[in-house]
């Protein structure tokens, strides 16, 4: 299963497909050099900050291991502000409350679909001219002109 690789520089996230294989065993916080991703990433050092397994549950950096683990979080990494019932209310959390929730462990393996890393040290090129295809150049939209609605002409 291909693993997705988010680098992120200075604002802006890079992505790349490659075999995770290499990465196997790799753990939250561990610094990797760029070529274990890809030969282009040459001279950059990257850090794993975290990552998601096929499912959507997040890597947590607390619990050792492979596999998935229930733990009892509070507010921060993995827990949402909100109970599951409320959809639009905004609640904040109250002093002292704690849920249990899936997590997945916090070393790499075949089940880890996302991983997210940061640029700990630069390499001779830059990340814009190693993914030109991913560099978008904002183009100003044209005042004056909104874009029409086909389905309702008379918008």
């Amino acid at each position: 299963m291909p693993l997705k690789v988010n680098i992120s520089e200075s604002g802006l996230t890079w992505k790349i497909e490659v075999d995770g294989t290499a990465l196997h065993g790799k753990k939250i916080g561990d610094t990797i050099d760029g070529k274990l991703v890809s030969p282009e990433l040459e001279g950059y050092e990257l850090q794993i900050t975290g990552g998601t397994d096929s499912s959507g549950f997040p890597m947590h950096p607390s619990s050792d291991g492979v596999g998935l683990r229930r733990v009892l979080l509070y507010k921060g990494w993995g827990f949402k502000t909100k109970p599951i019932g409320d959809k639009k209310k905004r609640r904040d959390v109250k002093k002292g409350m704690r849920m249990r929730k899936t997590v997945r462990a916090n070393t790499i393996d075949e089940s880890i679909a996302q991983l997210n890393t940061i640029v700990v040290k630069k390499g001779k090129k830059t990340l814009a001219e190693i993914f030109p295809d991913q560099n978008k150049k904002e183009e100003p939209k044209p005042q004056g002109e909104e874009s029409q609605n086909q389905d309702n002409p008379s918008a």
